[in-house]
């Protein structure tokens, strides 16, 4: 799909995930290294027995179809080859600080003199300016930064990362979209521009909107290990069973609160619950609690119950029972389970690369998505370090649309029908909506959408039009109240599926095509039509019918098992990682989609496994047990590379800070400021030293810390140059003033609970920005623009469908 685009590439670490995103959907990307390669060619773990540039599995996960090129960019010949580069390319990924960018020729403002057309794409933890753009920062730090540390892990222990570090990962998908967006603005206008990416603002995706508890008024979520803790209600996700773990999505109401009730059922009749266990009111069971209906106590026996019974069962038992009895419970996949997996295989997702660096040819995740027309290719191997200068692989002439200015959002003229509910789905088309796209989202009063009765809520007062979660991720969209169930609600339906460019479903594959709304009737009447449909497994396979959510997926995914101590289960990351990972992959496909649609006239038919795109964000363990037969268990917060690299205690109930030192000048300068003489201790003495003795290195930087103010050190340890950030809770964001210089909450006048803030976009654009958002619309408010104004329907049109109970 992206043939037509040439990428230079300067990044490392997560951050390179987005230029192999791109490689993977055609574009030509070209990696600039500098002498002796990039860093992560010396990080292991390594595919040989010892250290090689190479072999590095970290450098394979993120660098995929890639060519590399060595330049040395602090010399003048290396910065002219890099301007040569760069007058020939359409996009310029980096992650520099601002002093590397200076010494590169490549500050923001210089390049967009020299290069006009070119798309300047900065992946940085904080952002480009700002107070903490220059801030010392790794990929821990700037997780804590976020809130998604705090919300993950065992309540009496430090907040939690995960095993495999994802801000950058995450950084790096987001930076792929917004590229996606400058490049479809591009195509309009003939210029380029800059595109700003905090790592910082991506991962805090992951927290589901949990960050904006605090000025919404409800309650500050809570670290439970293996599930989430609401005030004085615990709910646990994660199981024991006979051969691992399971996940067992404990969640109630309307739309969870049935398949719940099915598990009990199922637990009473293996006589692991009582009938008036089994009869609890599920989907009312939150209120229960509230007024003490259930005690807290009885709460407890019931999860103890759970256990009891899941350690009856093997992962493949309760896999089984996810089908048979609609269950939500699925296997905590470990690379091993992920590898052996019949509904990976029956999809054809590994692809087994052919690399000179290798004995053999190596298993790797194959596309993040699957697309009828234009299939990714994913079997490109990483570049060696000793390829040098090549041609590019198309010709190329400077980019040929006189440039114009143009007052319109770089999506303005989208048409999109967006069909799905609750969070991955909504995800994507907020990406679309924030940048200009009209989407129409269809929704039922019949079924009330899952997230509208989520958390965090307006005061803490429950209500389907009181929920910041689901405001969130559906900012700037018109809300059709339209029943599916009925014939006239899918005729609707159809007649939008041929005014749009775009749709979007997240249901399970059987459900579109029973409403007659899959890809295959849609063409029909509409054949440029593009259209995504993302759900947990896929829409083929034997597990393409499994029905659930992203706390499904992140257990399938295998992220639920990555993420823990290593003498305790796995605590999982906060509840559906893949529901936040996923939509970056959709969202970047169907927008090289829709562009290959407009240079072409070809529509087609985008298949996004949730599990599978998201997987990519833990390449490096499936690598590694690939390469090696090695399962990657969790690793508390250690990092594999250097020690230090944690969470301490600081003065205050629940109060940490995450510390790193990366290198020895961090470490010297950590070693001073505490003035313990930790530098002349021998086994802290060097890097291996440090690492071979991490445990006492831990406790003795814990000891110091507890004591100290956490605002007062952070200030002091970034002065010394030592990345750290304290453990940031929603209230804290909301202080940040690199948030507030970014402008990242905006307060919006809502119809039902008055002012709020919700979270703006996640990136910058610097000449074409994101609007200040539309406030999200109650149920149907736009009902009659989209049937009258879209649609040109008449009054008498309209009141028949109301008769009929189509429009609600």
């Amino acid at each position: 799909m992206l043939s037509h685009i040439r990428v230079l590439d300067l990044t490392d670490g997560g951050a390179s995930l987005c230029g192999q995103m791109l490689a993977h959907l055609g574009a030509d990307v070209r990696l600039i290294e500098p002498p002796g390669g990039a860093v992560s060619r010396s990080q292991g773990p390594f595919a040989g027995s010892e250290p090689h540039p190479d072999q590095s599995l970290g450098f394979w996960s993120v660098h995929r179809g890639k060519r590399s090129e060595v330049v040395d960019v602090e010399t003048s010949a290396g910065r002219e080859r890099l301007r040569e580069l760069l007058c020939e390319a359409d996009v310029l990924i980096e992650d520099l600080t601002l002093m590397e960018r200076e010494v590169a020729g490549l500050g923001i403002e210089t390049v967009a003199d020299f290069a006009p057309h070119l798309v300047h794409v900065s992946i940085t933890p904080f952002g480009v300016d700002g107070p903490k753009a220059d801030w010392a920062a790794t990929d821990l730090t700037v997780t804590a930064s976020s809130m998604a540390l705090y919300i993950t892990g065992d309540a009496d222990r430090p907040p939690l990362s995960a095993t495999i570090p994802q801000a950058f990962l995450n950084a790096g998908a987001e930076a792929a979209v917004a590229t996606m967006v400058a490049l479809t603005e591009r195509s309009q206008s003939g210029l380029g521009q800059h595109v700003d990416v905090s790592a910082q603002t991506a991962m805090m995706m992951t927290t589901q909107s949990s960050v904006l508890s605090s000025v919404w008024g409800d309650n500050q979520t809570q670290r439970l290990g293996g599930g989430v803790r609401l005030g004085p209600i615990h709910l646990r996700f994660v199981y024991p069973c006979k051969d691992g773990f399971v996940n067992f999505t404990f969640l109630f109401g309307d739309a969870i609160g049935p398949a719940t009730a099915r598990f009990f059922a199922w637990m009473c009749e293996e006589g692991a619950c009582s009938e008036a266990v089994r009869d609890i009111d599920w989907v009312g069971y939150v209120p229960l609690l509230v007024k003490g209906q259930v005690t807290y106590e009885q709460h407890a026996e019931i999860q103890d119950a759970i256990e009891a019974f899941t350690l009856r069962h093997t992962k493949a038992e309760m896999m089984a029972a996810a089908f048979e009895r609609k269950v939500l419970v699925v296997p905590l996949s470990e690379a091993s389970d992920l590898a052996a997996s019949e509904q990976l295989a029956a999809r054809d997702y590994w692809v087994d690369v052919d690399d000179p660096a290798a004995d053999a040819p190596v298993r790797y995740p194959g596309a993040f998505v699957k697309c009828s027309e234009t299939p990714l290719d994913a079997s490109v191997p990483p570049p060696r370090l000793s390829e040098g200068p090549a041609e590019w692989r198309f010709e190329w002439t400077a980019f040929g649309r006189a440039p114009r200015k143009t007052e319109q959002a770089p999506l303005a003229g989208l048409k999109v029908l967006d069909f799905s509910w609750v969070y991955a789905g909504p995800a994507i088309t907020r990406y679309l909506a924030d940048h200009g796209a009209t989407v129409v989202r269809v929704e039922s009063a019949s079924a009330v959408d899952a997230l509208r009765n989520a958390t965090p809520y307006k005061d803490g007062i429950a209500g389907f039009e009181r929920s910041a979660n689901y405001g969130n991720v559906n900012l700037n969209k018109l809300s059709l109240g339209l029943n599916l169930r009925t014939a006239e609600g899918r005729g609707v339906a159809h007649q939008l599926a041929d005014w749009a460019d775009v749709v979007v479903e997240n249901f399970t594959p059987r459900m579109m095509k029973e409403w007659g709304l899959d890809y295959a009737t849609l063409r029909e009447t509409n054949p440029a039509l593009v259209m995504l449909s993302s759900c947990l497994a896929g829409q083929t396979g034997p597990e393409r019918l499994l029905a659930g959510f992203g706390t499904m997926g992140a257990a399938l995914g295998g992220f639920g098992f990555l993420t823990g101590w290593p003498d305790r289960p796995p605590a999982g990351p906060y509840v559906a990682y893949t529901d936040y990972v996923s939509p970056r992959f959709a969202a970047t496909a169907l927008l090289a989609a829709v562009d290959h649609q407009r240079r072409t006239g070809q529509g087609q038919h985008i298949d996004c496994s949730q599990s599978e795109s998201s997987m990519h964000l833990m390449t490096e363990a499936l690598l590694e047990y690939a390469v090696h037969g090695r399962v990657r268990g969790p690793a508390g917060n250690a990092c594999a590379d250097w020690a230090p690299s944690g969470v301490y205690p600081v003065a205050g109930e629940d109060c940490w800070i995450a510390i790193a030192a990366p290198d020895e000048t961090a470490w010297r300068a950590l070693s001073g400021l505490a003035g313990r003489a930790w530098n002349k201790d021998a086994r802290f003495a060097t890097g291996e030293a440090r690492l071979e003795n991490r445990a006492p290195l831990d406790e003795a930087i814990a000891a110091w810390s507890a004591d100290h103010d956490g605002m007062i050190l952070e200030a002091a340890l970034q002065d010394a140059g030592v990345p750290a950030h304290r453990v940031a809770t929603s209230a804290d964001c909301f202080a940040d003033p690199q948030l507030q210089h970014r402008g990242h909450f905006v307060e919006l006048d809502h119809d039902v609970v008055g002012p709020v803030p919700f979270e703006h976009s996640r990136f910058r654009l610097s000449r074409t920005p994101a609007p200040t958002p539309r406030v999200v619309p109650t149920l149907g408010q736009d009902n009659q623009q989209v049937l009258c104004e879209l649609l040109g329907l008449d009054d008498e049109a309209i009141t028949e469908l109301v008769i009929a109970g189509a429009v609600e």
